[in-house]
Formats: C-alpha cells, sequence, structure tokens
C-alpha cells in the first residue's frame, strides 16, 4: 500500500481495496472487504469497519470504534474512541432486520463510548456527547447528550435573555435588533393591576406585518425540537405565552439562540431565517402570529438548500 501513500500497520488485517491516498491504519484493525474509505483518513488502533461501510475524505476514526455494514462517514466526521454504529437491530442475527442506512454528516464529532443505533442521521457539524444512545435523528449542528439522546444545545451558542427593554412608554414599546438579519426583540405594552396583568399587541404597530393566521404549540417533551425549517416569503412574530421556550435564528451567516420565558416579549423573524424551537418547559406556550395562511411550497425544509438560497440570492 505505500506505493499510494497509504500506512497500514501490519497487525491489521485490510480487506478491501478501495482506500485513499494518504489515508493511515493503525494496530490491530479489521477492514473488511467491500468497505470503502476516502483519503487523508486516520485510523487509529483496533478499529473495526465491515463490508459496506463507507467512509469519506479526512475521516477521523479513534480507537476501539466500529463502523457497520450501511453506514456512511461524510467527509472530516469525528468517531471517538469506542463508539459503537448499528445498521440493523439485530446485527449479525440470522433473518433480522435487512441493514438500514445510518448516517454521519460532514463534520460531525461523535464521542467516546456512543451509540448510533440503526437508521439514525447525525447531522452536518452536530455532537454527540460521550456516552450517548442516539436514537433519533440529529439536527444539524445540535449538541445530544445522555441515553436516550436529547437535544442541550446547538455548537458554538450559548443562550441569551432580551436585552432590557428600551426606556419608552407603554404604547410605544421598544424594539431590539439582534445579530441576525432581521429578527428583533420586541417589547409589547404590559399593564400591571391588582386584578392580574396584561400584554397586548397590535397588527401593523407593535406586530410588524398584517396578521392572516395564527397557531399555537404547547405539549412539546423537553427532548422533542419544532421547526427547523425557513419560509421564503412568511413572516412570523413568536410570543412564549406561557413557561418558557429556546429559538435559534440562523441567516446563512449568523446564528443566536434565544430565551423566549415572558408573554410581553414578542420576535419577530422575517423570511428567508432558518428556525428551530427547542428546550420547551413542561408548561411552555408558544403562540405564532403569521403573515399568511398555511402554503407548504413557501417552507425550505432542507438546510444545505436554504444555505444555497441565501448565497444566491433566490427564494
Amino acid at each position: 500500500m505505500s506505493e499510494t501513500g497509504i500506512r497500514a500497520h501490519p497487525t491489521s488485517l485490510v480487506e478491501t481495496d478501495s482506500i485513499g491516498a494518504g489515508t493511515t491504519i493503525g494496530a490491530f484493525c479489521r477492514i473488511s472487504g467491500g468497505a470503502r474509505i476516502g483519503s487523508r483518513c486516520d485510523i487509529r488502533d483496533h478499529v473495526r469497519i465491515d463490508g459496506g461501510a463507507v467512509i469519506g475524505d479526512g475521516v477521523l476514526l479513534h480507537d476501539g470504534c466500529r463502523i457497520a455494514t450501511g453506514v456512511v462517514v461524510e467527509d472530516d466526521a469525528v468517531v471517538g474512541p469506542h463508539a459503537v454504529t448499528f445498521s440493523s437491530v439485530y446485527p449479525g442475527r440470522s433473518g433480522g432486520e435487512p441493514a438500514r442506512e445510518t448516517r454521519i454528516c460532514k463534520g460531525a464529532a461523535i464521542g467516546a463510548n456512543a451509540t448510533l443505533m440503526a437508521g439514525v442521521t447525525i447531522g452536518p457539524r452536530a455532537v454527540v456527547g460521550a456516552g450517548a444512545v442516539v436514537l433519533h435523528n440529529v439536527p444539524a449542528d445540535a449538541v445530544v447528550t445522555g441515553n436516550p439522546a436529547r437535544i442541550t444545545g446547538y455548537a458554538g451558542l450559548s443562550p441569551q435573555r432580551a436585552p432590557a427593554p428600551v426606556a419608552a412608554p407603554p404604547e410605544s414599546p421598544g424594539a431590539v435588533p439582534t445579530r441576525v438579519r432581521g429578527v428583533v426583540f420586541h417589547y409589547l405594552p404590559l399593564i400591571e393591576d391588582l386584578r392580574g396583568n396584561l400584554a397586548v399587541g397590535e397588527a401593523g404597530r407593535h406586530v410588524p406585518f398584517d396578521i392572516r393566521r395564527f397557531f399555537v404549540v404547547f405539549g412539546v417533551e423537553d427532548q422533542k425540537i419544532r421547526g427547523e425549517h425557513a419560509h421564503r416569503t412568511l413572516h412570523q412574530f413568536l410570543v412564549c405565552v406561557h413557561g418558557s421556550c429556546h429559538f435559534v435564528a440562523d441567516d446563512g451567516e449568523n446564528r443566536e439562540e434565544y430565551i423566549l420565558d415572558r408573554p410581553n416579549l414578542g420576535l419577530y423573524v422575517p423570511p428567508m431565517v432558518w428556525g428551530v424551537q427547542y428546550k420547551y418547559s413542561p408548561d411552555g406556550v408558544l403562540l405564532v402570529l403569521a403573515s399568511a395562511p398555511y402554503d407548504p411550497a413557501d417552507y425550505i425544509r432542507d438546510y444545505s438548500e436554504f444555505l444555497e438560497l441565501v448565497r444566491t440570492g433566490r427564494r
């Protein structure tokens, strides 16, 4: 293998010829026939790669991890020590479930001793914590931990509360822009009374568009996420009227995470902003005001497509 720049330790059993240039293979590895491995990969000691697995370029496989048949590891991903991937519910059992593709997307990182069950997709740049057991797909950039794995954050983000309201009389509340293009905190008029408090808003005045539709999100389990899409033309205004939730906004260049926890705090989200809702409190109730009736064609549900539309200025 040296003629192609591939270095394999003599104790390893390598049964495939499909290995890219510049890849190194450590001691006591087993790479079965039919596996495909890209270039510049770093495969550490005691790694097992089954036939039919696909490894991209620049992948780091730490000591003792297993990449099963039907698993795809995309470019620049990292799989931690002794992490295990499955592609069927009963691996190796005669008559068991057929292999299902398990995919670790580009730039994702899998922690030590993590387990990926059959058929899950780990999104681009997502992080799976050490020892996590992943039963469901993980969105791009999400951080998951625990057994079963739950979303606990987003890579590179620190949740932030809205800044202090702008000094203004109740009839003229303040608006504070964020770093994400077009996303703005709005402070609704708040009338406090011994009989109970009141938050109020008017379309075109406090809410910066005419309201054509509304919907309410509630009863969301803490580990579940909502959203994960952008809109081509729809404007939205979010108010967590009870409890709290987190909202991640992404304009393709900047990304921030906000805590919505007051019924007099609104978050305006313009078109062409990727949004994710998660970390709902058990009593969380999110009211969403929208500028148009429901239109499935207005949704962009693939993050890669969203980034391409942002780059080209199309919708």
